[in-house]
């Protein structure tokens, strides 16, 4: 059972969250690649020979911690959408770990990113392959 409002009664939930999470995942790109050039830098550019590894502790990081305390990344944020589970609370720790390990696998298997988009683009609530497995959801941020 799910505490969350169903699209067809509340689709001001999920109105626009497909193109808000494309334009949030930029701005995710942006951050963590620039969080991961100042890695770069502050190792003497040692840490270029390194950078696939940096940037994806810097990118595990970044989701994990942000959608534990949040919910959302700060692209998420900036576009007001939020990742929230099935009962309508926010994503625990171990939820955001999940979600990102889920999210990384993805994109590490393109096969896997197709999928999830294309459950993005068919379900009701827009949920990628991440978000049917653990059961969670992007919707436009609450008021608070």
């Amino acid at each position: 059972m799910t505490a969350l409002p169903e699209p067809d009664l509340r689709p001001d939930f999920y109105s626009s969250v497909r193109t808000k999470r494309l334009f949030a995942w930029l701005i995710d790109l942006f951050i963590v690649g620039g969080l991961s050039a100042v890695v770069v830098v502050l190792t003497a550019f040692i840490g270029a020979f390194f950078w696939p590894f940096i940037y994806l502790v810097i990118d595990f990081l970044y989701r994990t911690l942000t959608l534990s305390n949040g919910g959302g990344t700060w692209g998420m944020r900036l576009f007001s959408v939020e990742i929230v589970r099935a009962d309508g609370r926010s994503l625990s720790s171990s939820d955001a770990v999940l979600h990102t390990l889920g999210y990384l696998v993805s994109m590490g298997l393109p096969v896997l990113q197709v999928i999830s988009v294309v459950l993005m683009m068919g379900s009701s609530r827009k949920q990628g392959l991440s978000d049917h497995i653990l059961d969670t959801v992007a919707v436009n941020r609450r008021l608070r």
